[in-house]
C-alpha cells in the first residue's frame, strides 16, 4: 500500500488548493477542475493533476469520481486533512471572495445564494502603515501625531508598537505609550501625518505587556430571565456546551470579545428577549474592560 506524503511538507500554494479541495466537496458536494482553475488561474491539466496528487498522495479514500454529475464528491469515509470539517471553513471561504464570485464559473451557484455585509473600510495610510509594520517587527519606538477625543487637535506621542489587531470592525496597534507609562490601543485611522520611527530599541516590548500576555475566559450563557425553552435556542444559535460559551482570550481583548457579541456589561436590557446572552463571570473581567 503506497504511503501518504506527510502534510507538513506540502509547499504553501498547494495546501491552498487542497483546502479549496476538500472545502468545495465537503460543503458543495461536488469538485471540478473549474473550482480550481477558476480560484488560481491554473491550466486545466494543472488542476486536474493537483485533485489526482491530493488523492494519490493524502487522502485516497476522500474523493470518488461520479460521472454522472461530472464532478469529485466526498466519499462516505470522508476526513478533511487540510481544514477542519465546521462550517466556519466554508463560511470563511465564502465571506473572502465573495466580491469576485460573479468571475468564479465553479463557484457561482453558490454565492448567487450569498450576500454578505460589507463594512468599509476605515482609511489607513501606507504611509502610516509601514512604520508601524518596521517597529512591531524590530521592536523599535516611534513618534507619531494621534487624535482622540480627549485631544482632537492632536498631539504629539512615542509609542513602541508590538502587534496589531483586528476587532472585526476595526485595526489598531498595540503598543507602550511613554507619556500614560502603560500599554494602550490606537486606532489607525487616528494617526496624522508620517509616523517617525527612532533610532534605538525599545525595552517595553510585547514579553512586558501584562494584558496581552495574561489568558483570559469569558464566559456567556444565556440571559436567565429566558423560559427554559428558549434558552435551548440561544445554546443551539451559539454552540453552547452545557450551557455555555467559553471564549479564550487575552486580557488587552476582552472588551474587543464583548463587542463582537454586542454585550454591553454596564447596561441590562428590560426584555430578555432582546439582551438574550450575558457574560456569566463579569466580575473577573472587570480588570479588563475599557482598560
Amino acid at each position: 500500500m503506497k504511503r501518504t506524503q506527510s502534510i507538513e511538507s506540502v509547499r504553501w500554494d498547494l495546501a491552498l488548493r487542497y483546502r479549496l479541495i476538500e472545502t468545495v466537496a465537503w460543503w458543495e458536494g461536488r469538485l471540478t477542475t473549474n473550482h480550481l482553475m477558476q480560484s488560481f488561474g491554473i491550466s486545466r491539466q494543472q488542476a486536474s493533476k493537483d485533485i489526482n496528487t491530493y488523492i494519490n498522495e493524502h487522502a485516497p479514500k476522500n474523493l470518488e469520481y461520479d460521472k454522472h454529475v461530472k464532478g469529485y464528491v466526498p466519499s462516505k469515509q470522508f476526513k478533511p486533512l487540510f481544514i477542519d470539517d465546521s462550517a466556519s471553513a466554508y463560511l470563511h471561504l465564502l465571506n473572502q471572495n465573495h466580491d469576485r464570485a460573479p468571475h468564479i464559473e465553479g463557484l457561482a451557484l453558490a454565492y448567487a445564494h450569498t450576500e454578505v455585509l460589507a463594512v468599509p473600510d476605515r482609511s489607513v495610510r501606507p504611509e502610516v502603515l509601514r512604520p508601524l509594520l518596521k517597529a512591531c517587527r524590530e521592536g523599535l519606538r516611534l513618534e507619531c501625531e494621534y487624535v482622540s477625543f480627549t485631544t482632537p487637535e492632536g498631539e504629539s506621542r512615542l509609542i513602541a508598537p508590538h502587534t496589531l489587531v483586528y476587532t472585526g470592525m476595526r485595526w489598531h496597534v498595540r503598543a507602550y505609550c511613554e507619556k500614560n507609562r502603560d500599554f494602550r490601543d490606537f486606532v489607525l485611522s487616528r494617526f496624522r501625518g508620517v509616523p517617525e520611527l527612532m533610532d534605538y530599541f525599545t525595552e517595553q516590548g510585547r514579553d512586558q505587556d501584562a494584558g496581552w500576555n495574561t489568558p483570559v475566559q469569558v464566559v456567556i450563557e444565556p440571559d436567565s430571565r429566558l423560559k427554559p425553552e428558549q434558552k435551548v435556542i440561544i445554546e443551539s444559535d451559539y454552540g453552547m456546551q452545557e450551557g455555555q460559551l467559553r471564549i479564550q482570550t487575552r486580557g488587552a481583548l476582552v472588551q474587543y470579545v464583548l463587542q463582537r457579541y454586542q454585550i454591553d456589561p454596564t447596561k441590562v436590557h428590560a426584555k430578555a428577549t432582546a439582551q438574550q446572552i450575558v457574560v456569566a463571570n463579569l466580575d473577573q473581567l472587570q480588570p479588563w474592560l475599557y482598560h
